[in-house]
């Protein structure tokens, strides 16, 4: 007779290798037989999604969906969303996948249908001003006019704080981006605000020519906005593709894979860890019901979490600050791939 410990084992073995058959497969389905991941972004935030002088779109989000596709051996269709756009499109099936600067929340994750994946970037809420008002601090902006869009954690964020710091502003609230930008550099408000990184980016693209200096981001970062691609609930198998592509960026510039020397990491290398992470090892890529090659192919075609920030982010004047990886001093951590 089996001992009970033996039929456990027996038991947890079938059911590991019947998992990836049990997925609710369709959006995987639906993406490989049309050929592209649809993706949905901004297209309006250089460093995170922006069309270059060539029409291509560039910047942290959209290589995001880049190593997706790659992943899963599809090209990448970028459909531009605003922020009242962006959750319906999702739920309505208009794009497979949110990587559009989108902050993780309880709401979102439950009430909306959604399933946020892994964080690709951790922000917070900031504030410009003009440097001529001679303004270093959030707390100096009591009676303000704020330029903000709606339908946003930065329109909720921001009263909440003026409310909690006894001060009164202005909102003038504006849906489209650049209309809120431009609102903000003609004067029509004091100050704007959303996630530090967007300030960031506002300033280096959208300020007047030559003028970028004559803006100032204050030092008060009043939220937490961890930024995430979203997925619709109900498909586990995408969940899974794309919190482990995430996590397989992250995990190759934990341990020195990059876009050039991926392929002979690949065949050279000893250390198991990395076998794993590239297929040399088998196994992984069938737990995701993907080709052993899934994270070697998305590293290729991206680089890897290190290389796509550097690609994109400093032309915005930010530090990699916590976003660094977890080794460096920063929270950038992810679950081993094993």
């Amino acid at each position: 007779m089996k001992s009970r410990f033996a039929i456990a084992i027996a038991a947890g073995a079938v059911f590991a290798a019947s998992a990836p058959a049990g997925y609710a497969a369709e959006t995987v389905d639906a993406i490989k037989s049309r050929g592209e991941l649809l993706c949905g972004v901004s297209g309006q935030l250089g460093g995170f999604s922006l069309p270059d002088s060539k029409g291509e779109m560039q910047g942290l989000d959209a290589d995001v969906c880049r190593a997706i596709s790659a992943a899963l051996g599809v090209k990448t269709k970028f459909i531009p969303l605003t922020a009242q756009q962006r959750f319906t499109a999702l739920q309505s099936g208009e794009v497979d996948v949110l990587s559009r600067n989108t902050t993780w929340t309880l709401t979102r994750d439950t009430a909306l249908g959604l399933n946020f994946t892994a964080v690709t970037y951790y922000d917070g809420q900031g504030f410009m001003v003009p440097k001529k008002l001679d303004v270093t601090s959030a707390k100096d902006l009591d009676g303000a006019t704020v330029c903000v869009q709606p339908g946003t954690t930065t329109e909720l964020n921001l009263a909440d704080y003026f409310r909690a710091n006894n001060m009164s502003f202005t909102p003038v609230v504006i849906e489209s981006l650049p209309e809120v930008n431009a609102a903000f550099f003609s004067g029509r408000c004091d100050v704007l605000t959303t996630d530090a990184s967007g300030l960031a980016s506002v300033r280096a693209n959208d300020a007047p020519k030559g003028k970028s200096e004559d803006y100032v981001i204050l030092p008060e970062i009043i939220s937490k906005e961890p930024l995430s691609p979203v997925v619709r609930h109900g498909d586990d198998q995408f969940l899974d593709i794309v919190k482990w592509v995430v996590n397989a960026l992250i995990e190759a510039e934990e341990y020195g894979v990059t876009a050039e020397n991926a392929d002979k990491m690949a065949s050279e290398t000893t250390n198991p860890g990395i076998k794993r992470l590239l297929g040399s090892e088998p196994g992984m890529g069938k737990n995701l019901g993907l080709d052993e090659k899934w994270a070697l192919n998305a590293i290729k075609a991206t680089g890897n979490y290190g290389e796509i920030w550097e690609r994109n982010i400093p032309p915005l004047g930010l530090p990699r600050g916590i976003n660094n990886l977890w080794s460096k001093g920063g929270i950038m951590y992810a679950p081993p791939v094993r």
